[in-house]
């Protein structure tokens, strides 16, 4: 593997080589994410906490031609943090997501026809459960119904601290077909956009796609389409892709350091959804959440395609690599807490200080590997 430097970017691929890092893009790009920012975002996780505390999770997605959008939100939620995550899904699919989720619960979700939601019963239901924040759109079946349930969810907030949403997917292109749908969204957002999508909902924001450029391989362009649509939507906007933009409506801005074709596959995007919906639920605010999100998800991608090459990479491969990634970067965070120490040795304790198993340790360190100061090696391998 090749070394990972912690700053911005990514170590230049040699010539020829296959590395799916590439040199750092032009800062009038964008700031570009690094390790060390990335790690300053992870949420507190304290030692005593329990499942309530690390944040619950509603997940409205999935329908029967695309149960897999929903399972993965879901594997990934878990992988990313949430205490909590339950699947609503219309009534007559519950016993076969139910089936099929292991960690997560699932709630039905009123019915006027086979699959077809009906919008007001819906979000009553999903009103009365609680929940620190909301993923929606993945595999949902389009219609009429999911495009009133998405406009009565957004709008649906008589608190000013309301829980935050993410919209994928169908949950996007509901938002391409109705107009200004920002002005009547009361709650913070998270638009997690491809290019496609993204280009329906300028053009739904009346707006000429063309206008914006080439919002594949024009890093700059990119920038500047996402940040006006963030300004213009007032919500966070998160532009997939090859260096993924992040894009607050005050005018902040990251860049993803990540190009990796082995991640162009189906439902790596439903994995970043509920990557970023996970942070979303354990407190992050929208534009943290969306940074730390993507780091986490390119991260991961980066990981399986070490292994696999730039094809082969299922989506499936990426939410047990989020972990793994998390926990790099919170060993990251735990070097900085401790002063930025460096070293593999634990620092000792006071003489006779019990150890991280509770027994005092001769030596007066700590004999658990809990609390080890061991940091990832920067590569990203694990030990």
């Amino acid at each position: 593997m090749a070394d990972r430097p912690v700053g911005f970017g990514r170590a230049a691929a040699p010539a020829g080589g296959g590395s799916t890092a590439d040199a750092a893009p032009s800062t009038t790009a964008g700031p570009v994410l690094d390790d060390e920012a990335a790690a300053a975002l992870l949420p507190e996780r304290p030692e005593r906490g329990h499942k309530g505390l690390f944040g619950k999770l509603l997940v409205i997605a999935g329908s029967l031609d695309y149960a897999g959008a929903a399972l993965l939100v879901c594997q990934a939620a878990g992988r990313a943090g949430s205490g909590l995550v339950t699947l609503a899904v219309p009534e007559s699919l519950q016993p076969l997501f139910a089936a099929k989720v292991v960690e997560s619960t699932t709630m039905s979700l009123p019915e006027d026809d086979v699959e077809e939601l009906e919008p007001e019963e819906a979000l009553s239901r999903i009103l009365d459960h609680e929940h620190d924040a909301i993923v929606v759109g993945p595999g949902l079946r389009p219609g009429l119904a999911t495009r009133e349930l998405i406009a009565s969810l957004l709008a649906a907030s008589e608190e000013p601290d309301a829980p935050p949403i993410l919209l994928d997917a169908e949950a996007l292109r509901a938002l391409a077909s109705t107009d200004a749908w920002w002005e009547a969204t009361t709650r913070p957002a998270v638009l997690t956009p491809h290019v496609g999508e993204f280009g329906r909902l300028r053009s739904g924001s009346g707006h000429d796609p063309a206008a914006d450029g080439d919002l594949v391989n024009d890093d700059a362009a990119r920038v500047v389409a996402a940040a006006a649509a963030a300004t213009e939507w007032g919500q966070v906007v998160v532009l997939k892709g090859a260096r993924t933009v992040i894009a607050a409506p005050d005018g902040s801005l990251a860049v993803a350091p990540f190009s990796n074709p082995a991640l162009a596959t189906g439902g790596t995007g439903d994995v970043l959804a509920g990557v970023v919906g996970s942070l979303l639920s354990q407190g992050l605010k929208p534009f943290a959440a969306a940074r730390l999100g993507v780091y986490l998800h390119g991260l991961a991608g980066e990981a399986v395609s070490e292994r696999l090459g730039e094809a082969g990479l299922l989506a499936s491969d990426l939410p047990l690599e989020v972990a793994y990634a998390r926990r790099r970067l919170a060993l990251i965070a735990h070097r900085r807490r401790r002063d930025g120490r460096l070293g593999f040795v634990a620092a000792p304790t006071a003489a006779g200080a019990p150890s991280a198993s509770g027994e005092p340790s001769a030596s007066g360190a700590p004999s658990g590997s809990g609390a080890s100061g061991a940091v990832a090696p920067r590569d990203g391998s694990r030990s």
